[in-house]
Order: structure tokens, then sequence, then C-alpha cells
């Protein structure tokens, strides 16, 4: 069976995961049987080859979308062996167990983490940009990209790289710097309070509605080249200050903002913006969601969770 036919049997790790769930709705939307697969709800760990190869073999998925892995950028600093074998050694062996078992395309989700600190006469970043990771979070999401380009050059497996830029959108985390002030914001709304803590907001940032990156993800299996590797960004950077002024304004009560410095990272990339160009040139994919909707569906989802 064509990866570009439907249905497609697909296998989703990390699909309990904030874009696991968003992928594993449009993926059915669009007609694919979906098995999704997540350690946090009973499922397997990544580092375990044996589970991984036999999760494979009884699934026999037409295709797989690795989703799975350490996202904390900012936790990397403190368990950097941890992130390094969940995104590396994890993702050999799901690399691994999808070529024995055949599988007919894999696409494995990277970061935009990985060109790292960069300059403004470097910008937009493209797939040729230089690789120079500055966190551990970054240098284990490297090898989990090199990796992928090793499994189609040396064996084969027809892999698509992506390299995801920041994603936003309902049911994130507040681990991430919108979700945790959209979080803060709602909170302050039910219990009262003035103040509303955030760290460095200078930082600028490529952000790309969820919705918008999992559509990106589905349509690179379907039309991208195997061995390839593609931005998925918006092309617009935004201060983080302006996402939080945008939920700030959106408020119910009065709030200001102060820096707290527990939240203020090791080291800050300044500023990230991408070219979609190669995924938009393949696929046709360009960002439809404006950030302004997204961040009133983020703040709209944090209410609702606090109100529940």
């Amino acid at each position: 069976m064509s990866p570009a036919a439907s249905p497609v049997r697909a296998l989703v790790t990390g699909a309990s995961g904030f874009v696991g769930r968003h992928l594993v709705t449009h993926l059915t939307a669009m007609g694919d049987e979906v098995v999704g697969v997540d350690r946090e709800t009973g499922g397997i760990d990544i580092t375990d080859a044996a589970a991984v190869n036999a999760l494979m073999d009884r699934v026999r998925p037409t295709v797989v979308y690795h989703l799975a892995g350490w996202a904390d950028v900012g936790g990397s600093w403190q368990h950097p062996v941890d992130a390094f074998r969940t995104n590396a050694e994890g993702t050999l062996n799901v690399l691994s167990a999808a070529t024995a078992a055949g599988v007919e395309r894999v696409l494995a989700v990277s970061s935009a983490d990985v060109y790292g600190i960069v300059t403004p006469d470097e910008l937009p970043l493209t797939e040729d940009s230089p690789l120079r990771p500055a966190s551990p979070y970054a240098a284990s999401k490297v090898a989990a990209d090199y990796l992928g380009l090793q499994a189609w050059l040396g064996r084969h497996l027809p892999v698509l790289r992506v390299r995801a830029f920041n994603h936003l959108g309902p049911g994130q985390t507040d681990k991430f710097v919108a979700p945790a002030l959209a979080s803060r914001i709602a909170r302050a709304e039910i219990e009262g309070g003035e103040v509303i803590t955030v760290g460095d907001l200078s930082a600028r940032r490529d952000f790309t509605d969820v919705r918008d990156v999992v559509r990106a993800y589905r349509l690179l299996v379907e039309r991208g080249e195997p061995g390839e590797v593609y931005n998925v960004c918006s092309g617009v950077d935004l201060a983080v200050q302006d996402l939080a002024d945008q939920l700030v304004a959106q408020a119910r009560v009065p709030l200001r903002l102060e820096v707290d410095e527990s939240l203020l990272r090791p080291v800050e990339l300044p500023v990230l913006r991408g070219s979609h160009r190669r995924l938009t040139d393949a696929t046709g994919w360009k960002p439809e969601i404006p950030i302004s909707q997204t961040l009133t569906d983020l703040l709209a989802d944090w209410r609702n969770r606090l109100t529940a």
C-alpha cells in the first residue's frame, strides 16, 4: 500500500502528549486507522528496545509518526542523561523496529532548538543552516535527527525528518511559556491576584498553531521526500512579550506582569525564525490559524480546565 493512500494504518508514539492528541484527532478525521501509544498511559518506554520491537511486530503499521521523547528544554539541564537516552536511544529503537517491520514511512520529529544561538543575519533558518545545539535537550535532538538520516542512508528506511519550531494551542502543558501564562491568568481570574510571574519575555520565537503543525505532518507523510528534512514553522518571529500582552489583554481582571528569576533558563536563545519554503514546495502547506485565535483558544482551554 502506498503511504499516500487512505486509509493507512498509522502508529503514533507519544500519542497522549500535546501534539500527539491533536495528531491522532487529525489522522482519524482524515480516515486513517490510528494506533496510539504512550508511556504515560500504560504503553511502552521507547528506551526499551524489546518492547518497541514487540509493539511494531504486533501493530504492523504502514506509517509511523514518532513524537515520543523528552520535551522539557529547561529540565534537560538537570537531567541530561535522561533527555539524551529518551530522545536519541529511544529514536534509534523506533527506527530499528520500523526497519524490521517493513514500515513504509516514518516521520521523525526533531526540534528547531538544534539550530542553537543564531544572529539576525542568519535568519530565516533553512534546513541547510548549521546545527549548534546550546542545551542538552538540543544536543539529544541533533542525535535523533541524524539517526533518522542514517536509517535512510544506511538501511533504506523511508524516514522524513521534521524540525518543528514552537507550537501552541489548546491542551498544552503549562511547562511552556504561553500556556503557563494562560494558566496563571485563568487562575488569577478565579482566585484573585494582580501579578502574573514571568521569565524572560525578550526572546523571539516562530510560533505555529498545533493544528496547523499536525496537518503538515500528515501532508509530509503523503508527499514528502524520504531522507529529507523539513522545517515546520510560520516564518514569522514574535517576542514572548507580544504573546504575554495579548493574553493579559484578554484577562477578565486587571493584571500586571512581574519577572521571576527562578523562571530564567541558563541559556536563552535570543531569536528563532524559520523558513517553511521546502515544506510548502513539497506539500502546498501554509499556516492557516492566526496567532490571535490560537491564544484565545489556549486561554479558553485553561479556563475550562481550572473550572472543571
